[in-house]
């Protein structure tokens, strides 16, 4: 159980797995030049079974010659048990509210069947906020499917510090936990009630989010990611999209005018569609071109 709630922290904070104008596909990497000076950004997947490496070459062949490594957030490692009490802290309700509360009847129990049926009394988790219940289906679905992984963030974090290249990062660990700790909050019967009826098309979904990642597919992944979302879950997706992709635009472009090499590696979601990161800096005049 405690294993299950340590990985489900981890999917929480990386939680958009499930997060354009037509190009040709190749890859999800992008080269954005200011005069003779360049930046590349890279779209990742948060959530990739180790079955699905090596990784493209356009990804570790930019890595490679990257002086440093920009990522969304530093996570807290296994063995930090500040931060994975602060972020189980920001997850649960406080003063004995409860989930069930916000529930009906109906809603609950088949929540509760939901987890009896993996072994998990539901009791343990009735204090955490839809956001926390949401990361605990996809880790629950996923390791089903054999499908479970840290993903390409996680996988070139633990990279640069090996090969001691320095990590920047764009957001604090409290500004990424509070956003996604506030997820479902004030629409949890809505909220639950989406994530059990697809709990079954997590792993679908993610087979073929991963598919259109890895060969660039910018329609498919703006499709699967995002277009669902932004119907149906309009105030979180302008707080996890729309408000992060603007916030991150000049922290990308104070990056420029040095003489390092920067790698930029956020959630490919971020980087397709109307309001996305890559279109932004082609609207400020930045010469931007997938590798």
């Amino acid at each position: 159980m405690k294993n299950l709630i340590k990985k489900s922290l981890k999917a929480t904070v990386l939680a958009s797995v499930l997060a354009t104008s037509f190009s040709s596909f190749s890859n999800t990497v992008w080269e954005v030049k200011k005069g003779e000076d360049v930046v590349h950004i890279g779209g990742t997947v948060h959530l990739l079974p180790i079955t699905e490496y090596p990784l493209p070459s356009a990804f570790t062949d930019t890595y490679q010659a990257a002086d440093s490594i920009v990522l969304e957030t530093k996570l807290p490692t296994p063995d930090d048990q500040a931060g994975q009490m602060a972020m189980l802290k920001a997850m649960a309700y406080a003063d004995g509210e409860t989930l069930s509360q916000h529930l009906s009847e109906q809603t609950n129990e088949s929540l509760k069947q939901y987890f009896s049926a993996v072994g998990i009394e539901f009791e343990k988790l009735n204090k955490f906020k839809p956001g926390f219940i949401s990361s605990m289906i996809l880790n629950i679905e996923t390791q089903k499917a054999g499908m479970a992984g840290a993903g390409v963030d996680m996988y070139f974090s633990q990279l640069a510090n090996q090969d001691n290249k320095s990590i920047e990062y764009l957001e604090t660990l409290d500004f990424q936990i509070n956003m996604l700790a506030n997820m479902g909050v004030g629409n949890e019967e809505y909220a639950i009630k989406h994530n059990l009826a697809e709990a079954e098309e997590i792993v679908p979904l993610l087979k073929k989010l991963i598919k259109a990642w890895r060969v660039g597919d910018e329609n498919a992944i703006n499709e699967l990611a995002l277009v669902q979302m932004k119907e149906q879950f309009p105030s979180s997706f302008k707080a996890m999209m729309t408000d992060r992709n603007l916030d991150w635009v000049p922290k990308i472009e104070a990056l420029f005018n040095d003489d390092d090499q920067e790698f930029v590696l956020v959630g490919a979601a971020h980087l397709v569609g109307e309001d996305s990161v890559i279109e932004q800096l082609k609207d400020k005049g930045y010469k931007v071109t997938k590798l």
